[in-house]
């Protein structure tokens, strides 16, 4: 694997070396075993996600706590400014990018990202702000935080913070149990859970446990570990993928008012040997549709619905880490099967579709690069 990923970087480093000094586009990296050429288009500092704008360009958040566009043609990349102070380190940082359904008229723009409280404690957040773009990049303004992880506590791991808006024109976001265990079943917590909220923050009237008040009712489903990704399919159905302990990942089918176990069930045992129950025990928590041991360590998801790569239409894509790999599931009504696995010889962190249908992959780390995935 190791020689494998150093033949990949300098064969990449080659191409764009020699793209740099020719004025043209770098060269597509081709490998055998892959139905697609990958081309890097850019590269950033430790990047964690992005989205598309409707001229084409897209945002990647930097985990440190920058936000960049980037012209996926050129590889120009300029720097957005005001962007909320995140608490970087560990896990922490700037989080997942998302646009408003309506921002072609109002411009608006969803952030996460891990934010300080007292003393040493942190949580996950998300903000609203107005993005105005110029010829130097651009800037953010009108920011507003619509929504706290609640409580803040101690460490740096395990804040999910992922971004959607879903058919129903409400924001959804993943929300990880900080490392802590039980308040992935505590309804007083937002941790561990998925929540759904209107675009300014506010509460659904319609959501499982409106009536409850407070946070609570921000809750949609519940027993979650570390949720890294969600999708919605064509037919509006929620998928959510989650870091297991020591094995164990999950890909989930999300259901109203469902709670998914953790930590009383897992497929998987808690660092260093100590058991947890299989799903199969415990018949009232919600089991994965597909789970994973060893792990993949599963990061960023699309379900496909382009043109690009027809035979992929309805299937799930999902960055795997410590798999460096991208992972297909195909998905048929309520069930999931993983379909191949990718070897990208990197830590792939972001996965996101283009206008155009192409997919797009973002490595993790220092000099993470942008890769676009054609079909050969």
């Amino acid at each position: 694997m190791v020689m494998k990923r150093l033949s990949l970087h300098i064969v990449s480093a080659i191409a764009i070396g020699a793209a740099s000094l020719a004025g043209a586009a770098p060269a597509a990296i081709e490998q055998d075993q892959w139905p697609f050429s990958a081309t890097p288009r850019a590269s950033f500092s430790e990047p964690w996600a992005m989205t598309f704008l409707p001229d084409g360009t897209a945002l990647v958040t930097e985990k440190r706590g920058a936000l960049k566009r980037v012209d996926v043609k050129t590889g120009k990349v300029q720097a957005i400014d005001g962007v909320p102070e995140v608490a970087y380190g560990g896990q922490g940082g700037f989080g997942d990018v998302v646009l408003h359904p309506d921002f072609a008229q109002n411009n608006i723009i969803y952030l996460s990202y891990a934010e300080h409280g007292d003393g040493d404690n942190r949580g996950a957040a998300v903000a609203r702000a107005k993005l105005e773009l110029g010829a130097d990049g651009g800037s953010l303004s009108d920011t507003q935080v619509i929504w706290q992880q609640t409580p803040k506590v101690s460490g740096k791991g395990h804040y999910g913070h992922r971004l959607a808006f879903g058919p129903d024109g409400k924001l959804w976001i993943s929300s990880g149990e900080r490392q802590k265990f039980k308040p992935a079943q505590d309804m007083e917590s937002t941790m561990g859970k998925i929540l759904r909220l209107n675009a300014d923050g506010s509460v659904p009237d319609d959501n499982p446990f409106a009536d409850k008040g407070g946070v609570t009712a921000q809750i949609w489903s519940l027993g979650h570990r570390n949720p890294l990704g969600i999708a919605f399919d064509d037919q509006g159905r929620l998928w959510e993928h989650e870091m297991g302990p020591e094995g164990g990942d999950e890909f989930n089918l999300i259901q109203k008012a469902g709670n998914y176990g953790y930590p009383e069930v897992s497929n998987g045992d808690h660092y260093g040997g100590r058991p947890i129950p299989d799903h199969d025990t415990r018949p009232e928590f919600i089991a994965p549709k597909i789970s994973w041991t060893p792990v993949i360590s599963p990061a960023g998801m699309i379900i496909y619905d382009g043109d690009r790569f027809a035979d992929w239409k309805g299937d799930a894509f999902i960055g795997g880490l410590s798999a460096e790999a991208l992972v297909r599931v195909t998905l048929n009504g309520e069930a999931a099967s993983e379909a191949a696995r990718y070897d990208m010889g990197a830590r792939i962190r972001e996965v996101e579709q283009g206008p155009d249908g192409s997919i797009w992959l973002l490595e993790d780390g220092d000099g993470g690069r942008l890769l676009e995935l054609s079909p050969k």
